[in-house]
């Protein structure tokens, strides 16, 4: 188990049940690198995974 792993448990546990959009992630994940400036690069990287998830792996 990796330690990010902790995190993403709780968050399930917590909030597995709840509908949210996305554009209510792209608020928190904007408001979380406010307040974590360090952590712009992984999560400007997340948000790039999520973005691009259903483009084929063909393209490049």
């Amino acid at each position: 188990m990796y330690f990010t792993d902790r995190g993403i448990e709780e968050l399930e546990q917590r909030r597995g049940e709840e509908e949210v959009s996305l554009a209510w992630l792209a608020d928190q994940l904007r408001a979380f690198t406010d307040l974590n400036p360090e952590f712009e690069t992984a999560i400007e990287r997340l948000a790039t995974w999520l973005a691009r998830l259903d483009d084929d792996d063909d393209d490049g």
